[in-house]
């Protein structure tokens, strides 16, 4: 008889007997998961479909994605911006909940149609602005606008770090009507 078949005999008659022999467990990749990085888009937005592109990105990948509107004669907006952005590249603030991507939105592009173009379809009534996406949708309910908040170390660090923890939760959507009654 092959060795092969003596097992199977053996079994058959109740002789057999089992040794259990531990395995090790195989992951597909060796690499370690690295940790979560914020993305920081270069170059402003300057037109709706960009925006979209953007926010499209945003919604697939299931970061959110933070938005400053601004415009180019806007002075608040030149001390804004620099702080964000060491905010963002030098502190990591909101890498730990799973990071998010940022972009400058210029309003005062002719491809944005103005105050009365896309800033008013998302609520944009001052400079700067900072308007969080997550799941498509702008998180209304939680957008900055106040310059004192906006100056604000403290809860400019706390309020990337609520963006950043949506994940594609969304959650803070809100209407129009808030602002305006029903």
């Amino acid at each position: 008889m092959t060795k092969r078949i003596q097992p199977l005999l053996a079994l058959a008659r109740g002789r057999a007997t089992f040794t259990h022999t531990p395995t090790t467990a195989r992951f597909f990749s060796s690499t370690p998961r690295s940790a979560a990085k914020n993305r920081i888009y270069p170059s402003t937005v300057r037109s709706e479909s960009e925006l979209q592109t953007l926010v499209l990105m945003s919604a697939n990948s299931r970061t959110p994605l933070i938005t400053m509107w601004m415009t180019n004669w806007c002075s608040s907006c030149k001390v804004i911006s620099p702080m964000m952005r060491s905010l963002l590249i030098d502190e990591g603030v909101g890498e730990a909940e799973g990071g998010i991507s940022f972009v400058e939105v210029e309003m005062d592009s002719p491809d944005m149609g103005g105050m009365s173009g896309l800033g008013l379809r998302y609520g944009i009534n001052s400079m700067p602005t900072l308007l969080a996406f997550d799941r498509q949708e702008p998180q209304l309910e939680t957008k900055v606008a106040r310059l004192e908040q906006l100056k604000d170390k403290a809860f400019m660090t706390k309020w990337i770090k609520t963006e950043a923890a949506r994940q594609g939760q969304g959650g803070a959507g809100g209407s129009f009507w808030g602002l305006f009654g029903r």
